[in-house]
């Protein structure tokens, strides 16, 4: 009976597959990079939106596309009470969509938008691909030119510069038109038909539906036979290569970098001409660390009218992993000052004046020891803590109005101080 117990404690407990628990030692890299990409979309004008984590299965049908791995395999769908069918969303751009249109966010207006959080998609959990994943999203609504992309690239090249990061690479290209990608899907029929024995499965089955995403493919067996399919490059229209060149060009113009991917179509159906990666070649076989591109059909799919637009979405974890093995100098904050305390007497004295010096000094790290113990154990527990000093409320300083001082990150001699003289000198070190 024990033992039984016991096993239903230990799951209890486990973790659900592909869902992490993000510890606080890790949430230093997190703040790290959330911090920067707000401040990067302040910068640029991006204003933040939230959206629900659920919202009704149809909008994604509609938007990723049918015939896509995330509707067909990943997505977590379920009937809520009232028997209605609905999703733990998959990725953010249709929410922000379906929320500038039941808002009126898009009437005669153009948005800068960006959103963050979890994301939920049933794959196989993997280094850097996990079920509960999160992101954050930059959507660009009511910009046609190709300035609006190229902004978004440059925003996250930007990004890069500000983490520290030096691995990521910039792949582009252009997808063209849906009527100029409707004359590629046939060239591809055509040409896979004609090889359909070389087809693995997955495939085959989407030979006849959707076969530009055949082009996606990881299988290493298919990969001389992508290699040598058509090229939408060759049957993008006029207006699309226009565009693209101008993207390129602006992205010369201010030295960013990229390689030319005609391979790159992107997983969503909604996308358009211009489609990108940022990828690194730290991260193993999931490369990609932001990924995007133009969506300009995807408003009027979903009811509103004619809109263009431009987005990204970024893969925190990725970005997270990639600060670690690439040795970034992510920023940790240490605990402005430790207050020791000496005796049970004086714990109402020392709370009361942890609470005077927060109310005094703004930004004010500070830990109140809350154990107790010698003078030496808690001079222990302050240096452990990283705090640059170490106040010390003894018997003395309890009787004669004042607080010992101790540098813990230097040799320099100890002061006795009053509470103004205190008050003054933490403002001086407080970040």
């Amino acid at each position: 009976m024990i033992d039984r117990f016991h096993l239903e404690m230990e799951k209890l407990i486990q973790r659900v597959r592909g869902m992490n628990d993000i510890l606080p030692e890790e949430e230093a890299a997190w703040s790290f990079l959330e911090s920067n990409a707000i401040n990067l979309f302040n910068a640029y004008g991006y204003k933040r939106i939230q959206i629900p984590v659920l919202e009704r299965t149809e909008l994604f049908r509609r938007s990723i596309g049918e015939v896509t791995d995330i509707v067909e395999k990943e997505m977590y769908t379920f009937e809520d009470l009232n028997g209605d069918s609905i999703t733990l969303r998959p990725e953010a751009t249709a929410g922000v969509v379906r929320a500038g249109l039941s808002n009126g966010l898009f009437h005669n207006q153009q948005q800068k938008l960006w959103c963050s959080g979890p994301m939920f998609r049933h794959e196989r959990p993997q280094k850097g691909r996990y079920r509960q994943f999160h992101q954050l999203n930059v959507e660009a609504v009511g910009y046609s030119g190709p300035s609006l992309d190229a902004e978004l690239i440059v925003m996250a090249a930007r990004l890069w510069n500000c983490l520290g990061l030096k691995s990521p690479t910039l792949e582009i290209n252009s997808i063209g038109t849906p009527s100029a990608r409707e004359n590629y899907r046939k060239a591809l029929v055509e040409y896979f038909r004609a090889r359909q024995d070389q087809l693995d499965h997955d495939s085959q089955r989407r030979l006849e539906r959707n076969p530009i995403r055949i082009l996606d493919s990881k299988n290493p067996s298919m990969q001389v036979l992508l290699g040598e399919a058509p090229l939408l490059a060759d049957y993008l229209d006029a207006e699309s290569c226009t565009h693209f060149e101008e993207v390129k060009s602006l992205l010369s113009g201010v030295g960013v970098d990229f390689t030319e991917n005609p391979r790159l179509v992107r997983g969503l159906d909604y996308y358009n001409r211009t489609v990108f990666e940022w990828v690194s070649d730290q991260l193993g076989a999931q490369s990609a660390v932001c990924s995007g591109g133009r969506y300009d059909g995807l408003i009027s799919h979903l009811g509103g009218k004619d809109t263009p637009a431009v987005g990204w979405a970024l893969g925190v974890e990725r970005v997270v992993e990639l600060l670690r093995v690439e040795g970034s100098d992510v920023p940790r904050k240490s605990p402005d000052a430790y207050l020791a305390i000496i005796g049970d007497i004086g714990r109402t004295q020392g709370f009361v004046l942890g609470e005077s010096l927060r109310d005094s000094i703004s930004g004010l790290y500070l830990l109140v020891d809350a154990i107790g113990g010698s003078l030496k154990s808690q001079l222990r527990r302050a240096d452990r803590s990283g705090a640059k000093w170490a106040l010390i409320l003894g018997n003395d300083e309890q009787k004669g109005d004042h607080i010992s001082v101790k540098s813990l990150r230097d040799d320099r001699p100890q002061l006795v101080l009053t509470l103004d003289e205190l008050i003054k000198h933490l403002r001086n070190g407080v970040d």
